[in-house]
């Protein structure tokens, strides 16, 4: 077994655990580390995919008496659980199937340096417009969330596909946009995360997993145990954090490391020519 290889994985798993929730993108951030660090993922970029499903373990695990008392709601058929869990389907239908129908495509031409530069530097302005205009808050809770936000909200995660936007910063803008609290707008962004991520998972799996070998497996294995412990921390950080501050920092961090990255990777003269 090769342990630099493990290591590699566990670096991964850290980026993916500690990025998926922040509004920094976490795609961006795998991309670049793992170009940086030179980790060979294999075709079809299923390591990447399949240890993001760590990270929502941990979601699961922090919100499990929310998520069992939904689920058992649903079954007595109570009115308040059957719309939020209807609202959580229908903000993940948009992405549902454009995923489906172009994840490949996306893929191949979008998982590029400059276009993760270019993402992370818009995606922040966004963010500073989003919190610098006036808000009006309908929602403020996100079990209260309606099916018009949930809409908005799904768009935002399409969008997100484009890597370096960031999954959970474009669909907490969305809400944002769309009359809800900021906090009412993460936790929603949480409970959508898990069938998105969920369904990417076993997407990719039925898709390449026959192509995957025993290393490959045992480092998908790593990188999806460090993914779940490292957004164990960041999730309940990401709660309190909202509850009392702007996302503008992180808005900040994007534009700062965007333009770092047009630098690093010599983007502008190449843009330029």
């Amino acid at each position: 077994m090769d342990l630099v290889y493990l290591f590699k994985a566990a670096v991964l798993g850290v980026v993916e655990g500690v990025t998926e929730f922040l509004p920094i993108s976490s795609t961006g951030h795998m991309i670049l580390v793992d170009d940086f660090i030179n980790f060979d993922s294999g075709s079809g970029k299923v390591f990447e995919v399949v240890i993001q499903l760590g990270a929502i373990l941990a979601v699961c695990w922090l919100y499990r008496e929310k998520i069992l008392s939904l689920i058992g709601g649903v079954l007595r058929r109570d009115r308040a659980a059957l719309a939020f869990a209807g609202a959580v389907i229908l903000a993940f239908l948009p992405s549902a199937v454009i995923g489906f129908v172009f994840i490949k495509a996306i893929k191949a031409y979008l998982f590029k340096p400059w276009i993760v530069a270019v993402s992370l530097m818009v995606g922040g302005l966004i963010i500073l417009w989003a919190e610098n205009r006036e808000h009006t808050t309908t929602t403020e809770i996100a079990d209260r969330t309606t099916w018009k936000q949930a809409l908005i909200v799904g768009l935002g995660q399409v969008v997100s596909m484009i890597p370096g936007t960031s999954r959970s910063g474009a669909t907490i803008v969305a809400g944002l946009f769309g009359g809800m609290s900021r906090s009412a707008a993460t936790e929603f962004s949480f409970f959508l995360a898990i069938p998105t991520m969920l369904g990417a998972t076993v997407l990719d799996l039925a898709k390449n997993g026959a192509h995957l070998d025993h290393q490959a497996m045992i480092g998908i294995a790593v990188g999806f145990v460090v993914a779940f412990f490292s957004a164990l921390v960041v999730v309940k950080f990401l709660i309190r954090w909202v509850a009392h501050h702007t996302l503008s920092v992180f808005a900040w961090y994007r534009i700062a490391f965007g333009a770092l990255l047009f630098v690093w990777y010599g983007i502008w003269p190449m843009l330029a020519a």
